[in-house]
C-alpha cells in the first residue's frame, strides 16, 4: 500500500513541473514574427537643401520709379532741410549684375571735385630713415614701424590713410594687424598701391582721392557735398561710373558683371534710382534753384 501512495505521489509531482520547451533549429522569418516582437527604429527624414543662388538677386524693375538727376537732389533737399550742409553728402549705390563667388571691383577714383578734404595719412616706414623724414615733411600724422603698430593695437588709428614702405613689407607681415587694419580698409596691399617703393609720390597721388570696394555686388562711395551744384554732382557720377566701367572690363575674364542700377542717396535720405537723365521734369524748376541755401 505504501508503494502504492509513493507510486502516485512521484506521478502527481512530475505533473507538476514545467515542461521544457523544445529549441527552435530554425530561424524563423522576420515576416512571420509578430509586431510585438520586432524591433523597430524611428525613420529619419532627409531635409531638403535650399537651393543656393550663385548671383546676387536682381529684382525687376519695369515698375520702378525712375528720377532725374536734378529730381532726385530736389528730394534728397527737402529730407535734409534743417541739418549743416557740410555734414551731409550726397552718396552713390552702384548695384552690380554679378556673381557672388569672384573678383570684386576695389579700387580709388580723384573726382573732379572731391567731397572729402579730409586726409590722414600715416606711413609705416624704418624709423629715423630718410623715408621718413620725408614723409613727415610732406604731412603725415603718423610715421614709423614698431611705434606705430602698437599705437594701432591699442585703438590709437588717428589716421584714415595708410601706406607702408617695401623695406617694411615683413615687419607688418609679423605685427598681425590684419584683423585691426582689415574691417577699416586700412590694410595695405600691392592690389591697392598703398605698398611702394616711393612714397613721396604715393603721398601725392593719395591726397584728394577716395576709396571704394564692391560688397554684396553693390559699389558705394560718396559722391558729393550738400552745396554741390548739379553740374558738380552729374561730372563726379560720370567719372565714377567710367571708372566702374573700367574694373569692369578688367574682371570681366573671370567673373562677368554690369551696371544694374545706379541709386542716388544722401546721409539721412532715402534712396531714388537715377533714369541717366539731368533736367528736371517740373519747367518751372532749374538747376539753379538747387544751389541756394535750404
Amino acid at each position: 500500500m505504501a508503494s502504492q501512495r509513493l507510486c502516485f505521489a512521484s506521478l502527481a509531482k512530475a505533473t507538476l513541473q514545467a515542461a521544457a520547451r523544445p529549441q527552435l533549429t530554425t530561424t524563423v522569418p522576420r515576416f512571420l514574427v509578430p509586431a510585438f516582437g520586432q524591433t523597430r527604429t524611428a525613420a529619419t527624414k532627409k531635409e531638403k537643401k535650399k537651393p543656393k543662388h550663385k548671383a546676387f538677386r536682381i529684382y525687376d524693375k519695369s515698375k520702378l520709379d525712375q528720377f532725374s538727376l536734378c529730381d532726385a537732389m530736389r528730394y534728397i533737399r527737402a529730407v535734409e532741410v534743417g541739418r549743416p550742409p557740410l555734414g551731409v553728402t550726397y552718396d552713390i549705390a552702384v548695384k552690380l549684375r554679378t556673381n557672388k563667388d569672384g573678383a570684386v571691383l576695389r579700387d580709388r577714383i580723384r573726382l573732379p571735385y572731391p567731397c572729402n578734404s579730409d586726409f590722414r595719412i600715416a606711413v609705416i616706414c624704418k624709423e629715423d630713415s630718410v623715408v621718413a623724414t620725408e614723409a613727415r615733411a610732406d604731412g603725415a600724422v603718423a610715421v614709423g614701424e614698431e611705434s606705430l603698430f602698437a599705437a594701432i593695437k591699442a585703438g590709437d588709428i588717428n589716421f584714415n590713410r595708410l601706406l607702408c614702405h617695401v623695406d617694411s613689407v615683413g615687419a607688418l607681415s609679423k605685427a598681425g594687424l590684419g584683423p585691426v587694419l582689415g574691417p577699416h580698409g586700412l590694410m595695405p596691399s600691392v592690389k591697392t598701391k598703398t605698398i611702394t617703393n616711393d612714397i613721396r609720390e604715393q603721398m601725392r597721388d593719395m591726397a584728394g582721392t577716395d576709396n571704394y570696394r564692391e560688397r554684396g555686388g553693390v559699389v558705394r562711395m560718396a559722391i558729393g557735398q550738400l552745396h554741390f551744384t548739379p553740374e558738380m554732382i552729374s561730372d563726379n557720377i560720370k567719372s565714377f561710373m567710367t571708372k566702374i566701367k573700367q574694373d569692369i572690363r578688367a574682371v570681366e575674364r573671370t567673373t562677368p558683371k554690369s551696371v544694374d542700377e545706379v541709386v542716388l542717396s544722401s546721409t539721412n535720405g532715402p534712396g531714388f534710382s537715377l533714369s541717366g537723365s539731368f533736367a528736371p521734369t517740373d519747367e518751372t524748376l532749374t538747376p539753379a534753384h538747387l544751389t541756394s541755401v535750404m
